[in-house]
């Protein structure tokens, strides 16, 4: 890990018409973090997000990925960088198998027998072999979810952004989806987004606490558990 950011934004803002989601915030995440970005609902987190994955194109300020500039940029256009992007929007398809999706994924830059085999390798990483053949429609929640991390990790991106990949599971899914991360972290610099402390106890070294458009706090997660003014806007909701 180097201290040179991978990823900064400058003074990023984003309004709706006279509501300021994301309020000039200043970022930076170094290469071989796993950063957690938690806050109660409208806190701006999830928008923040977007404007890092080209869902949105902020009002103002700047975004920069190794000292390129991504702000505004499509998606598409983010992913090309090396970047993995799985959003809370379904990006599988259900008619085709769990080996299907992910094999399509592979393929892009990739010979069909390069492609094959890292679809065999991300299938088995993710504990998907037994049901490889299986339609994505008529999978476990979970276990979609995982499919559709193999399509992001089949493309074997050096920064991967997961916006509440915990979301809707079972606790035995949620344990399985943490291991996997800290996993993929070996390998790769994560942001993810997520409501669940439990899961960022599970997961996080530093986390980054949004509150009002704005970063409240940004620590390791034991100060950030015991931090008073993360109770009272955050975790103090969620007891309640």
């Amino acid at each position: 890990m180097t201290d040179a950011p991978v990823l900064q934004t400058y003074d990023l803002t984003m309004r709706f018409g006279g509501v300021v989601a994301v309020d000039h915030v200043d970022f930076a995440l170094k290469e071989g973090e796993l950063r957690c970005l938690i806050g109660p609902n409208g806190a701006g987190k999830s928008t923040f997000f977007k404007c890092l994955t080209g869902q949105l194109r902020p009002t103002e300020g700047r975004i920069t990925v190794r000292d390129h500039d991504i702000t505004g940029a499509q998606s598409h256009e983010i992913a090309r960088l090396g970047i993995g992007i799985k959003t809370q929007v379904p990006n599988v398809f259900d008619g085709l198998t769990a080996r299907e999706n992910i094999w399509l994924a592979a393929r892009r830059g990739r010979s069909a027998r390069a492609a094959d085999a890292l679809t065999d390798e991300t299938l088995e990483r993710l504990l998907l072999t037994s049901v490889a053949a299986t339609p994505v429609g008529q999978l476990a929640h979970g276990q979609r979810q995982w499919v559709e991390l193999g399509v992001v990790l089949a493309r074997e991106p050096w920064l991967i952004l997961l916006d509440e990949p915990a979301a809707g599971m079972t606790h035995e899914e949620v344990e399985r989806t943490a291991a996997l991360i800290k996993e993929i972290n070996r390998t790769a610099t994560l942001i993810v987004v997520e409501h669940d402390m439990q899961f960022i106890k599970m997961i996080a070294d530093v986390v980054t606490v949004f509150h009002q458009g704005a970063i409240l706090v940004e620590d390791n997660v034991a100060n950030v558990m015991r931090n008073p003014k993360v109770r009272d806007v955050y975790l103090g909701k969620q007891a309640a």
